[in-house]
């Protein structure tokens, strides 16, 4: 490509998000496991994705199935061995994927060796690698301070063999580290570094803007915010000030950073979980030395119309400028379908799936969007998730009113098996074995052999476009410029994107009529469409049909 030369791999791939337990099991224990993930390695390269992320495997008593690691250097047997993770990253390396592994550098298990250390008397040596403060009141009953955790509850945790409290960001049995401990920071870098070493590509960190609290640990501020959300993580009446976003974990991420870039050839990729706004998340990339890039989640709420949408690219494009990359993500293992927001709507997944694969930034599939998967309502009382355990307490009908709003109580409905075909267990567990969760119904129906058979489906939709972002650089790494409202119907949005000397217009359609549109560029040769076929283009107009996205080449 003349004029230009092409970003880092990580700044152009496609990213596809592995759930282990839910993807293929091989052995009939109901758990889908690394080999499984390992044998379907032909099927992702040939769908098109370019990179895995793959949850935790790490050995975990799984409470929090997987989050929870009590030993960051040995693998969870119902997974596999280090052997099966040895193969999944050269097999994956031999077809020309990378692989990025999870990483949770704020809080260990409950269980882990440091921990239970550190609970043992409060004169151990690893007391002061975990949180821990006397209570306020005579006796030490009530918490050091306000805070919360970020499910809601109180985060302090009293400790009667020590007479003190812990505190946990996330879940009671998942205690935070001090990272303000240089052998903290020492020993979490040395876990960075082997699986780097190990051939992993990259990192995915777990909730890293909490790694740093105030040193002073003054109370939160108040807040009138109710529930948290994607882009604002205040919730439960208080403000995070005091647990989020410390100066000192942006200082951290350039240490990370660091860490990663001693791994070259090819160099390695960090990317945060993050929760705010992405003016405020910039701070954790800016400079190029930090993190490569972090989530925005704020497209998991953007209105599914042109106007939301154009609004959502011209912040992403302000606030996450060239050199810096933006992420499109739509769902994940925390959040519900991507299809639950869309009404189940096969034409609004694929132009939410256009939208993911033709704007700047690296997109993120989560396994099963690629076929419309959708969530699965389970009750509260017999969820293998522990935060719909720590609220079911709830009556169904209230936890299937705030899941209706955008809020899931039971990430269960997220997670279930994988519907690779109509046959029993939709061919994740071999007949006869009992899933960990159940599959959905629908899986009948939605799964990837008779999606294989629809040049209709989501599926063959996926692909299409996956096929055209390899070929195309303009589509990988180009600059986007959005085309004025005013060349175009109100319900279409439309850029073009461009690389050197290659050129690019995409055109998405918000709506379920059919319109001729004029095409607002020069560009008029079809490339893709999110139906089978483009139809005709004739005498510089398209016709759009209900839904659809159309990518234009010169």
């Amino acid at each position: 490509m003349r004029g230009a030369e092409l970003p880092p791999w990580w700044a152009r791939t496609t990213v596809y998000q592995i759930y282990p337990r839910s993807f293929l099991d091989t052995n009939g224990d109901g758990i889908g496991d690394l080999p499984g993930i390992v044998r379907k390695l032909d099927w992702l390269r040939d769908l098109g994705v370019e990179t895995l992320w793959i949850c935790p495997f790490y050995r975990s008593p799984q409470q929090d199935l997987g989050y929870d690691i009590s030993d960051y250097d040995d693998v969870a047997p119902e997974y596999g061995t280090m052997d099966d993770v040895r193969r999944l990253v050269d097999e994956a390396h031999a077809r020309g994927l990378r692989v990025v592994a999870d990483m949770v550098l704020n809080h260990t298990s409950i269980e882990h060796p440091w921990f239970q250390e550190s609970r043992s008397s409060r004169t151990n040596p690893k007391r002061n690698w975990y949180l821990w403060r006397p209570g306020k009141k005579p006796g030490g009953k009530a918490p050091p301070n306000n805070w919360r955790s970020l499910v809601g509850p109180r985060g302090w945790h009293w400790d009667p063999r020590t007479e003190e409290w812990y505190w946990a960001s996330f879940l009671p049995f998942q205690p935070d580290l001090d990272y303000r401990n240089p052998e903290v920071q020492e020993a979490m870098l040395g876990v960075v570094r082997r699986w780097l070493a190990f051939g992993f590509d990259g990192l995915r960190l777990d909730i890293f803007h909490a790694l740093f609290k105030d040193e002073r640990f003054e109370d939160n501020p108040f807040s009138t915010r109710i529930l948290p959300s994607e882009d604002d993580p205040d919730g439960f009446f208080q403000s995070y000030r005091r647990t989020l976003h410390h100066p000192e974990t942006i200082t951290f991420a350039r240490t990370l950073r660091r860490v990663a870039d001693e791994f070259q050839d090819p160099p390695r990729f960090l990317v945060g979980e993050v929760f705010g706004q992405p003016g405020a998340l910039r701070r954790y990339s800016e400079g190029g030395d930090g993190l490569h890039s972090v989530f925005l989640f704020k497209a998991m709420r953007a209105p599914f119309t042109a106007a939301g949408f154009r609004e959502l690219v011209s912040e992403f494009e302000r606030e996450m400028r060239a050199p810096l990359v933006p992420t499109w993500v739509f769902g994940n293992h925390d959040r519900s379908r991507r299809g639950e927001r869309l009404g189940h709507h096969p034409e609004r997944e694929k132009l939410c799936a256009a939208v993911q694969l033709t704007a700047r930034g690296i997109p993120f599939v989560y396994y099963g969007e690629e076929i419309g998967m959708r969530d699965l309502e389970l009750p509260l009382a017999t969820a293998r998730d522990p935060l719909a355990r720590m609220y079911r307490f709830l009556p169904d009908f209230v936890a299937r009113r705030l899941h209706a709003a955008g809020v899931l109580l039971n990430r269960d409905a997220c997670r279930t098996p994988m519907q690779w075909s109509s046959a029993p267990n939709a061919g994740f567990s071999p007949p006869g074995a009992v899933p960990w969760l159940p599959v959905h119904p629908a899986a009948e129906l939605v799964n990837v052999e008779a999606e294989e058979r629809d040049p209709a489906s989501i599926l063959h939709c996926y692909r299409r476009l996956l096929r055209l972002r390899k070929t195309r650089p303009a589509l990988q790494a180009g600059a986007l410029e959005l085309y004025p409202e005013r060349a175009l119907p109100p319900e279409v949005l439309a850029y073009r994107r461009t690389f050197g000397d290659d050129v690019v217009d995409v055109l998405l359609h918000f709506d379920d009529a059919t319109r001729r549109v004029r095409i607002p560029g020069n560009c008029s040769a079809a490339l893709a469409s999110t139906y089978p076929a483009p139809l005709p283009i004739r005498d510089g107009h398209a016709v759009l049909r209900p839904y659809e996205a159309l990518v234009l080449g010169p």
